[in-house]
Parts: C-alpha cells; structure tokens; sequence
C-alpha cells in the first residue's frame, strides 16, 4: 500500500531522534506514591526532582479532599462543553478566586495553559471590524525563548512573518527598537512573553518592560496589550506567591497561568478586565468546543488557591524558597556548575553535551534519583542540561543525597 512508504520515511525520522539521544517517548512510568517525594518506578523506590509541583499540593489532604467532594456533587466530567451545559458552580467559584487572587474583574479556565495561550494568541489578533485588514491592523512581538505554547499560538494566528516579530531574549533594547521601528505601520501590538523561562529559572524584565509598553502605548492608534504566561510563576514566587508580577511590582493587561504546577491541580486560566474576558468566551475556540476541566479538578485548584493565602500556604512558600537556597549551596560547594542566578525552584544543571547529558541521567536514575534530561529542540544545540527541580515537599537529607549523587554521576 502506498502509506507504507509514508509509515517508512516516519520510521527514519523516529530513528534518527532515537540516534540524536533527543526521544521523549518511553517515559518513566510512576506506579505509585510513598511520599510526596518518593515514587515507585520499576519496582524501586525513587526520589522525584522533577516535577512542577512546587508546593507538594497535589498531595495536600485538603486539596485531595475538595477533589473528592466536588466530584461528589457534579459528578466524574463536566458532561458538555461550557456554552451546552458543562458550565458548573465550582468552574465559576474558581473563576472568581484566581481573578481575585490576581487582582482581576475576572478570569476563565482552559482545559489547558498551553489551550489558553492558543487562545489568547488568536482571538486578540483578529480583525473586529468589517473594514479590518490583519497585516496592516496587528504585530505581534514575542521574546525569543518564550514557551512552545506561545510559539503555535502566534503561528495559529496566520499573520505573515512582517507581522510577527522576535525580540533578543530579555534584551530591553532590542525590545524597544522594535516597537519604536514600527510606529504608524500598525494599528495595535500584542507584546508576548514568559514570566518565568522554565529551562533556565530565568525571569523576564517585566517592570522595564512594563515601563518601555506605556511609552509607547500613545503611539500606535488601538495601544498595545502586554501578554504575560506566568506558568511556572504563579505559586512559587513572590511574597504571597502572586509570581512574577508580585515579584517586580507590574501588572501584564492579561495574565495567562495554571492550576497545573504550584497549585497541584491541572487546566489553564486567563484573568484580565471584564471586557477582554467576556470577548475571550466569545471567541476562544479552545473553550468553546472543548470540554472544562472536570469538576473534582475544579475543586482540588479552588482549594489550592484558597490554601495559599493561608498559613499553610505561606509555611509552604517559605519552604520552597528555604530547600532552594540550600541546593544552590550545596551545589556552590561542590563546585558544581548550575544556573546560579536563578533565585526560582527551577534549578538546571549546565552539561551542553547531549550523550553526556543522558547518562547522568541514567546513572542518577540508578542511584534513586528522577531528574529531566533537556536537550535540543527544546533548548539550543550546545545548552543540554539536567533540569532540577526543588519541591516545598522535599526533605533536607533528599537535597543533600541528590547533590552528593550528582558530583558521583559527573
């Protein structure tokens, strides 16, 4: 049959990832859970260093509890998608509590982060007028080393490449050359970045940026709207876990997050002004036709959000900072290189060679330890490393244990 030759240059390319030491599909699968930090893979008992759940809430007993109570009363899925009759009570309370959370008229939830920057992405990039013209209404702006998320969104959008344009990473006047470059030639920028770059731990200049977005603002005749995704930001940094923002002091026009790391839950959310909300559920494909989180979802990260303004929450908050300092010390100390500038739990250890990269890995693995390997095309060629990362949950020893395994696997 003629695929069969399609099915084989699928075969060679499959291969070549494999021979590139790049593949991702044969995860490790994890069978159970002893601890908040120790899982059961292949019959042994491993110490996890690499997951997103910054504050072990996904193993929190009133989080896993509002889970329970919540799927009790609306059932196990949210049986249609919202606009039909898949809208519940608890999907609108934790609308409510993230936009209160950020200081918003109202936030909405995706099935994902990654739906609501697809979201996002298009739905601000339209023409709204009968007499609009795309390439001559909208550019985009986006930091070169923003999440795959906000890349296939701007993609999606299907402006010409004179409409979207790239600034060098967190470089400010990179960033302002562009905006001052293009004034008269558009009607309105949508100015798109990360909060927190989650290969590195590095934060973006959202205060200069803020700053250089409302110089211009005036300048172009329907403004400019700052997108900020501060997935891995939200609950893990600032004062009261806000992210990113609490962090340097500045609101983005419209803050793209997840229930799905520091809140120990899983969907998308987007808060921002009544207006862009109530045009985001007219328009966002990705929450229109597709189903909600489930209700015991929605239950579990309303719980969480509530938690985090507890003093629980801020126990938990002062832990992830306390175990991320001490793994940056011990890592100083053993002469280790790492991203020491990152302040984030988001810790990666530097190697830049992909096969070398693996086998620690591998070897760390052996030795009790469950930690990421990233390489190209997720980073640059040259830039592998090891992605670390600390968890409120984890216990002085494990952090001790992991960077002694770590100078023995180098």
């Amino acid at each position: 049959m003629a695929k069969q030759q399609f099915y084989s240059t699928l075969t060679a390319e499959i291969a070549r990832i494999d021979e590139s030491k790049t593949s991702k599909r044969r995860e490790r699968i994890i069978q159970s859970f002893k601890s908040p930090t120790t899982a059961q893979i292949d019959g042994k008992d491993v110490t996890i260093f690499n997951s997103n759940d910054y504050l072990g809430l996904r193993h929190n007993d009133e989080v896993k509890n509002a889970e329970h109570e919540a799927s009790a009363k609306f059932g196990a899925g949210p049986g249609a998608v919202r606009f039909i009759s898949g809208s519940l009570q608890v999907h609108r309370n934790l609308e409510g509590a993230i936009a209160k959370f950020h200081g918003r008229d109202d936030g909405m939830i995706f099935s994902s982060a990654f739906a609501a920057n697809l979201a996002v992405m298009f739905t601000l990039s339209q023409g709204l007028t009968k007499d609009s013209l795309i390439d001559r209404d909208v550019l985009i702006i986006s930091d070169a080393l923003n999440h795959r998320s906000i890349i296939d969104g701007v993609r999606l959008t299907g402006l010409s490449k004179d409409n979207r344009m790239i600034f060098a990473h967190k470089d400010m006047i990179d960033f302002e050359r562009i905006l001052k470059e293009n004034v008269g030639k558009f009607k309105r920028v949508i100015v798109v970045t990360d909060g927190v770059f989650s290969m590195l731990g590095e934060y973006q200049d959202l205060a200069a940026m803020r700053k250089i977005v409302d110089t211009y603002d005036g300048k172009y005749e329907q403004g400019i709207l700052l997108v900020v995704d501060d997935a891995h930001g939200v609950g893990a940094v600032g004062k009261t876990g806000r992210g990113t923002e609490e962090l340097q002091g500045v609101h983005a026009d419209i803050l793209v997050g997840t229930f799905g790391k520091a809140f120990g839950a899983d969907g998308g959310y987007v808060v921002a002004d009544q207006t862009v909300i109530d045009y985001f559920r007219e328009s966002s494909a990705t929450y229109i036709y597709s189903n909600s989180i489930s209700p015991g979802t929605a239950g579990a990260a309303l719980a969480a959000v509530r938690l985090i303004d507890q003093p629980e929450g801020k126990r938990l908050l002062e832990l992830s900072k306390k175990n991320t300092e001490l793994f940056k010390k011990l890592m100083t100390e053993a002469g280790l290189q790492f991203a020491a500038d990152s302040t984030h739990p988001i810790q990666p250890v530097l190697i830049g060679d992909t096969a070398k990269t693996k086998a620690i890995v591998t070897a760390l693995f052996e030795k009790g330890f469950l930690v990421t390997n990233i390489s190209y095309p997720i980073v640059p060629k040259g830039r592998d490393e090891i992605r670390v990362q600390i968890s409120a949950s984890h216990e002085e020893q494990e952090i001790h244990s992991l960077v002694e395994g770590i100078k023995s696997a180098m």
